[in-house]
């Protein structure tokens, strides 16, 4: 079967520029006219859009996206400049008329911002996760001391490294250990949630220590930051953050990720785990569902604060 696969798809390859030259000459529109006027906004019109893009064989055109990832650390202005450069580009080399089409360049402008946000978003999170919990940094030692105060406001600490971690999930006495995988990125994703989610967070903390459906809060929630990291890097992550009302930036990711901390807690209990023993099978599923939901270019969760209680 693969070989027939590969067959069709160079076949299709060869066929493109003859369907697309059919196709304007009876729309007299482009193939980028036809997403940006036909596909609604957000995922599904971005994603087209970057598709087209990618399959050009126009030198141009197709330099557009390989200019793309360097816009990743570039400032607000270069990032106008690149966004008002590519749309210029594409209008030459398809001869459209900006006068004639202002829809379909405030189209394209806003699609390619999308783009750009992304990667942006991409690199903001690798450089949080690349970077250690370190004990010695004044900075991480507060934000440590703000998860435990958001989620034990009635409780102090009797020392910097003590058993009392346990209590909300990490797995010794000192929790700088369990953020080696997602560095302070997982810390970052904990805190927000446990901030802008004050009473699900400490609902599912209370879950987690029900006698036979509990489990480690914090190192759930790192697991999480994985899944959420994993989810972004490789794109999947696209059609939720293309369907905001608003370009990615980090507050959308830790905002995605409390959605997924509260849908994997309902996940948990309805799956009525045998043990601890479990949780990766589990997660495995969980990841698989949210997968095939995000191949639909129409994906956009919503946070549902409604928490059962076990």
């Amino acid at each position: 079967m693969d070989w027939l696969f590969g067959m069709v798809s160079t076949l299709l390859w060869y066929l493109r520029p003859l369907v697309k030259w059919f196709l304007r000459k009876t729309t007299r529109l482009c193939e980028l006219q036809r997403i940006c006027y036909g596909e609604p906004a957000g995922a599904q019109r971005t994603i087209a859009v970057h598709e087209s893009l990618s399959n050009s064989r126009n030198k141009l055109v197709s330099e557009i996206l390989a200019k793309l990832d360097a816009t990743k650390t570039k400032s607000d202005a270069d990032t106008k400049q690149f966004i008002e450069q590519s749309v210029t580009t594409i209008m030459k080399v398809k001869t459209i008329k900006p006068d004639l089409h202002r829809q379909f360049v405030s189209s394209l402008s806003n699609c390619l911002k999308q783009m750009v946000g992304y990667r942006q978003l991409m690199h903001h999170v690798e450089t949080l996760r690349s970077v250690p919990y370190d004990e010695g940094n004044l900075d991480h030692e507060m934000q440590l001391l703000e998860l435990w105060k958001l989620l034990q406001p009635d409780r102090d600490l009797d020392k910097r490294v003590t058993k009392q971690w346990q209590d909300i999930g990490f797995q010794g006495e000192d929790p700088k250990t369990d953020f080696r995988g997602m560095g302070i990125l997982g810390l970052h994703n904990l805190i927000y949630f446990a901030r802008e989610y004050s009473s699900a967070a400490k609902h599912i903390l209370s879950h987690s220590h029900h006698p036979k459906f509990g489990f480690s809060f914090a190192i759930v929630g790192i697991n999480l930051t994985h899944m959420a990291y994993k989810l972004l890097m490789d794109f999947s992550l696209r059609s939720h953050l293309y369907n905001q009302n608003k370009l990615p930036d980090i507050a959308a990711f830790h905002h995605f990720y409390s959605y997924l901390f509260i849908e994997f807690d309902k996940f948990w209990l309805e799956c009525e785990p045998r043990d601890i023993m479990e949780f990766n099978r589990i997660r495995d599923i969980f990841e698989s569902n949210l997968r095939s939901q995000l191949a639909d270019h129409r994906t956009c969760f919503k946070v549902n604060i409604e928490i059962d209680t076990v």
